[in-house]
Order: structure tokens, then C-alpha cells, then sequence
């Protein structure tokens, strides 16, 4: 037990530059870790019992993903042999690392593991990423989400002509209810987790009304992309940084990453639609530490500090359950509906959630963000959660 403790304590210790130990606000008070560092949360100031914290976190690192931990050769196993070829990997894939993640209470540092200062693929995390800048669109006027997304694309854009795809609304393409058909960066949206008893019937899938049902597919998330790309009319990378990542105080090591062939002209430049996650490769390379900064954000309704970033608003329609899934709230905001994916966990938990898996957690009521790397899917997650929230010191 004093192993396991002072492997944590240690694992703190190490990687906390001193300007990180510097002196923050009192528990009590909100906090906002600046760039470059991140107060600690001493476990015994802030209601946890340091020896049973650091076997939640032993007991984590136990729960590592079984697939490879070269992404192409993870990818081979997966999507690579069960959907048709083509094109395969389009987009940058990279070698992960070991499980890693951390823990903040508060807005601090109560607990890490792993390394969480490694830049990884996060796969689907990348949706949540996606799903803020076209909030920000939403916030500076340019769309209206119960509106058909046609009505915001300049002539020459063939992503909503067809009329079945024409009244598509970014309410339905951000729950993934849209139904959209055609195909985009050279994947038929039928390829993406193929319907049907035999490769013939994979083209023939029964449509459905927009918004009626759900169906997560890359193919239309990469649509909404290129979407939100021409209402920006700049990289969405670009308004990531400004407009989030630098504002909360992000590193400048993560990428978002596009594929080979999702380059367009626009304004007389030549830019990248960014992919949604790394289904077939790109998405967002990032480590825990700005993970964890990105879930704060949200905990805290889209407030930095003095400043309000994400519009509360468009928070509570993101965290609210659609009617075809009542799961899944924008992308890629699952929710602990019944609790039923996380039951350790309030009902109020909202979660991000990636291949692999990748996890960041939301939890409102113990005023936490839990960032989980490559550990072995719900069961795993769950597990991990539990077992922190039983570390917790009954209140007195």
C-alpha cells in the first residue's frame, strides 16, 4: 500500500514543474490552472483517502486496451477488415502509448498516471472538438441549428443539392440523425460499418427520414466538416486555437489532422477539411493535460476565468438527449442516460468518448474531470470511476 502511494506521489512529483506548485487560491475558490501549470489537489485537503486513490489508480493501469498499440496495425484488425477498401487510411495514425490519464478536482491536479504528457491519437474525442467550433459558428450568428445546413453553402457546394439530403438540418448532422448519402473524400457513406448480409446489399441500406434515426457514421461527420469549414471560411484548426485552446491555456503540441485528399479552394487559398476522428486516420493528436483542460471548460459551462468561451446555451443543448438516442446529445457528447453506460456514475455525468478508448469525463456533481487513455471500454472506465469516487472521504 505505502508502495502504491508513494508511486503516486512520486509520478505528481515528477512531472510538476515548480511554477505548478506555486500557490493557487484556496480550495473554495474557482480556479483556472494558467499555461504551463496546474496546482496540485493534495488528496487529504480535498475530502480523498490518498492510499485509496492510489489504488484506483494501480487498479486503471491494469485495464489497458488488448488491441495493438501501433494504430495501423489496431486499424487493420478493426475497421480495416470489416468495411471495404476504399481508399483505407487517408489521414497521419501514430503508435499510442500506455494507459494514461488524469485526475482534477476542483480544477486541480488530484492524481496521474501513465504519460499523460504524450501526444496521442484520441479518435472520436475529435467529434467534441468539432462540435465546439460549430458552436462558435452558432455564436457569431452564421447558422441556425433547426436550419437546413443547404442554406448556409455557397454556390458550387454539392454537400446538400440532392433533394434528400437538402433539408438536413446541423441539429440532425451534429446527433447523427441526418441520414446523409452520397460520398465525400472518395468513402461512400454506406462503408462506414456496412449494413447487410453480403457486400451487395451494403449499397442498398434502407434510408430514413432525417432526424429519425440515429447512426454513427464518419462519412457524415467529416460532411458536417466540410460544412462548418465554408461557414468559417477558414481552417477549423485555426478557430480551435483562437477561439478554445489558446484562451484555456493549451499547449501548442496537439494537431487536428485532415486526410490526404480533403484539401479545397476557398477564398483563393488552398485549405484542409479536418477529419472528425481517426476512423480513418487524422483527428486530433493531443496529450491528457490539454484534454483535461478542454473537459474543465465544460465543467465549468464554458467559462475561463473571466471569460465566457462556449455559450452556456449552446452547453445545454449539447448535453440534452435527442429523441432517436436518447444517449447522445451533440456530437460527440455521450450521456449517462439511466445510467446505464457508467452506473458507478450520477446521472448528470456527461462524457467524450474516442476509440480505443479515449475518455473524458464530466462529472458536475463531484466536480471532477477524469481523462482515461487506452483502457479497455466501459466496463474499464466504470471500474476506474468507482473506485475514485469510493476514495472519497465520507463528508463530515
Amino acid at each position: 500500500m505505502l508502495r502504491l502511494l508513494s508511486a503516486l506521489t512520486l509520478g505528481l512529483a515528477l512531472w510538476l514543474p515548480s511554477d505548478v506548485r506555486a500557490e493557487a487560491p484556496p480550495l473554495d475558490a474557482a480556479y483556472v490552472p494558467p499555461r504551463g501549470a496546474w496546482a496540485e489537489c493534495p488528496p487529504s485537503e480535498c475530502g480523498f483517502d490518498a492510499a485509496k486513490l492510489a489504488e484506483a489508480v494501480a487498479w486503471v493501469q491494469t485495464q489497458e486496451n488488448p488491441a495493438p498499440r501501433d494504430q495501423t496495425a489496431a486499424w487493420v484488425r478493426s475497421f480495416g477488415q470489416r468495411e471495404p477498401w476504399f481508399g483505407g487510411i487517408l489521414g497521419p495514425m501514430a503508435p499510442r502509448g500506455p494507459v494514461s490519464g488524469v485526475v482534477i478536482h476542483r480544477g486541480r491536479v488530484l492524481a496521474q498516471f501513465g504519460e499523460p504528457g504524450r501526444v496521442d491519437m484520441s479518435h472520436s474525442i475529435t467529434k467534441s472538438a468539432l462540435s465546439a467550433v460549430v458552436g462558435l459558428a452558432w455564436q457569431d450568428g452564421r447558422i441556425d441549428p433547426d436550419a437546413p445546413a443547404a442554406a448556409s453553402m455557397p454556390p458550387g457546394v454539392d454537400l446538400f443539392t440532392d433533394p434528400k439530403n437538402a433539408p438536413i438540418t446541423w441539429e440532425q448532422l451534429l446527433r447523427q440523425t441526418s441520414d446523409w448519402q452520397g460520398t465525400l473524400w472518395g468513402k461512400p457513406v454506406w462503408a462506414d460499418r456496412p449494413v447487410g448480409d453480403t457486400p451487395e446489399d451494403w449499397p442498398n441500406a434502407p434510408r430514413a427520414t432525417p432526424g429519425a434515426v440515429y447512426e454513427y457514421n464518419d462519412v457524415r461527420i467529416n460532411v458536417l466538416a466540410l460544412a462548418a469549414l465554408h461557414v468559417h471560411r477558414e481552417p477549423l484548426p485555426v478557430v480551435f486555437r483562437e477561439r478554445i485552446m489558446d484562451p484555456i491555456g493549451a499547449s501548442s503540441r496537439w494537431r487536428w489532422e485532415g486526410y490526404r485528399n480533403s484539401w479545397i479552394a476557398l477564398d483563393g487559398q488552398r485549405m484542409q477539411s479536418v477529419s472528425g476522428g481517426g476512423h480513418w486516420g487524422g483527428g486530433l493528436f493531443i496529450d491528457s493535460w490539454d484534454l483535461a483542460r478542454f473537459g474543465l471548460l465544460y465543467l465549468r459551462d464554458g467559462r475561463w476565468g473571466d471569460r465566457q468561451l462556449v455559450d452556456p446555451a449552446w452547453i445545454a443543448r449539447s448535453r440534452t438527449p435527442g429523441t432517436a438516442s436518447p444517449a447522445y446529445g451533440y456530437a460527440n457528447w455521450f450521456l449517462n442516460t439511466g445510467r446505464k453506460t457508467l452506473p458507478s456514475m450520477p446521472e448528470s455525468t456527461v462524457y467524450f468518448v474516442g476509440n480505443g478508448m479515449n475518455a473524458v469525463v464530466i462529472d458536475r456533481e463531484h466536480d471532477l474531470v477524469v481523462v482515461a487513455r487506452w483502457i479497455d471500454g466501459d466496463p474499464a472506465l466504470d471500474g476506474f470511476l468507482k473506485r475514485l469516487l469510493a476514495a472519497r472521504n465520507p463528508a463530515p
